[in-house]
């Protein structure tokens, strides 16, 4: 008696006992039916089981290395691309930083000499003392 004719009766004795293995029991029916075809099929399915066993720790590797670069969420792309996102940030306060900065120093200048506040009300809003008249110059534009 060959061994796949023993597993068949085996399967078979425990489909008696147990509905569930009945799946299994036609898939391995399937693949001892036409033994001469299935033999290739079977040699293949066993050398593919040797690659892996072989190489098991690289491609383990290399899964981890997907996962972890490409499809985790904490990959290496996003963590990429929340780098670029607080340089811009970081060149964003800094830039709010040295118009903080130059606002303070007029506003210190301001309150220092009110004859800074008179230029600046002269120079940007056109104001004048009650008896003087004010000539303002267009600059020519090309």
């Amino acid at each position: 008696m060959e061994s796949h004719q023993l597993i068949l009766r085996f399967f078979s004795f425990l489909l008696h006992f147990n509905g569930w293995l009945y799946p299994f029991f036609k898939i391995y029916h399937y693949f001892c039916r036409n033994h001469q075809t299935n033999r290739s099929i079977m040699d293949k399915l066993s050398s593919f089981w040797k690659f892996l066993g072989k190489h098991k720790y690289l491609i383990t590797v290399l899964i981890f290395i997907v996962v972890v670069g490409f499809v985790d969420e904490n990959s290496i792309l996003y963590r990429m691309e929340l780098a670029k996102e607080e340089m811009n940030i970081r060149s964003e306060i800094e830039k709010y930083r040295e118009e903080y900065r130059e606002s303070t120093q007029k506003l210190d200048e301001l309150n220092a000499d009110s004859n800074s506040i008179e230029r600046i009300a002269r120079e940007k809003y056109f104001m004048k003392k009650p008896n003087e008249d004010i000539f303002v110059f267009a600059e020519d534009q090309p």
